[in-house]
């Protein structure tokens, strides 16, 4: 059964910096690609960014603010969240690509390419 459990998240004011973790248990994951979305009230879950093959894949909307790292020792992918905007306050999740689903980098922008979801972490952002 595979588990996985963010943590990180909290309150911090904008311009502020956050640090997500996924610890990621049940299976090795050294070789499966792990993704981050959001979600804010009332909107769909948006990809913000994934790590595979040793690549980060970032949306554009954090690019230049978040990084993507993971210590496979650990079983943890991090998101590492600087420069805050308001506009970040959401939901964030981790996932676990598909082992059925071929790896593209418009596979990893989409939800529904990912097994397994952790429970989420609250980040909010206030102006």
């Amino acid at each position: 059964q595979v588990q996985l459990v963010e943590s990180g998240g909290g309150l911090v004011q904008a311009g502020g910096s956050l640090r997500l973790s996924c610890a990621a248990s049940g299976r090795t994951f050294s070789v499966s690609p792990m993704g981050w979305f959001r979600q804010a009230p009332g909107k769909e879950r948006e990809f913000v960014g994934a790590w595979s093959g040793g690549t980060a894949y970032l949306a554009d909307s954090v690019k230049g603010r978040f990084t993507i790292s993971r210590d496979n020792a650990k079983n943890t992918v991090y998101l590492q969240m600087n420069s805050l905007k308001p506009e970040d306050t959401a939901d964030y999740y981790c996932a676990l690509y598909s082992t059925l689903r071929r790896t593209t980098v418009a596979a990893l922008r989409s939800a529904t390419s990912y097994d397994y979801w952790g429970q989420g972490t609250q980040v909010t952002v206030s102006s």
